[in-house]
């Protein structure tokens, strides 16, 4: 059996109408997963699935804003019912509403961002992880970010947000183990995406991050993609509690810095 074969296995992907969260339920499926694309508005969804089907995979759309829990729960069990289960559970919806130091965000932005980077993955995770177990395992991947592990002027609530969501992954992998359960984070650096757009967009900002990053150059979605196969299928079968960072080199040090 291939190392990274999926034949079988279903995958929720939240946030995958775009992005991080497409590339990777387009690369799960080419690797025999069922997916199950999944954002906010079902229309956004179904370009992503119709791609899927049309390279040969199997996709369905199930609509669920993340911060209603009972959205949540329906997006669990019309998996359930669909395909009998949940193998591979993909928390990558997130948002950051506030760009700027902490000393001002108002409270509500705050509370918005703990509350749909790190409840929802709470909540998702435990609506899950029990019929997972029943299954005979499986594995939970949070998309987190190098701003839980960095200091940031500008992104520092969010940069908190991803931080819990790493020791969301360290307990779900203690508590879970036991069942056959992995839980693992990836930790992209600033990539191409709608999301990171405040960031990219900037020529500045763009070039300041690139000349920090020892390959030069600001990330794709597609190349956050492979992790999360490993980590969902047979080749990631002894990784739990981790979280793997993909960043260009950013995190371990500059190649102008020097200067």
């Amino acid at each position: 059996m291939s190392l990274f074969d999926l034949t079988g296995k279903v995958a929720i992907v939240t946030g995958s109408s775009r992005g991080i969260g497409r590339a990777i339920a387009e690369r799960l499926a080419e690797h025999g997963a069922r997916v199950v694309v999944s954002s906010r508005k079902a229309e956004a969804c179904e370009p992503v699935a119709a791609a899927i089907r049309a390279k040969g995979g199997q996709a369905i759309v199930v609509p669920c804003h993340i911060g209603h829990k009972d959205q949540l729960q329906a997006l669990v069990e019309r998996t359930k019912a669909e395909w009998g289960g949940i193998d591979v559970l993909v928390c990558n919806a997130a948002l950051n509403p506030y760009f700027g130091p902490s000393a001002g965000i108002p409270d509500e932005a705050y509370d918005r961002i703990m509350g749909a980077n790190v409840r929802s993955n709470f909540w998702l995770c435990n609506m899950a992880l029990p019929g997972m177990a029943a299954r005979g395992g499986g594995s939970v991947i949070i998309v987190s970010s190098i701003a839980g592990l960095r200091g940031t002027p500008l992104l520092a609530v969010y940069g908190l947000s991803k931080a819990a969501d790493m020791q969301m992954a360290r307990n779900i992998a203690v508590e879970w183990g036991p069942k056959n359960i992995r839980a693992n984070c990836i930790a992209p650096g600033l990539v191409r995406t709608d999301f990171a757009r405040a960031l990219w967009e900037n020529p500045e900002l763009e070039k300041k991050r690139s000349r920090e990053t020892p390959l030069l150059r600001i990330g794709e979605p597609d190349e956050i993609a492979g992790a999360a196969v490993f980590l969902a299928s047979p080749a990631g079968s002894f990784m739990t509690g981790q979280s793997i960072v993909i960043d260009g080199g950013v995190t371990i040090g500059s190649p102008n810095s020097a200067e």
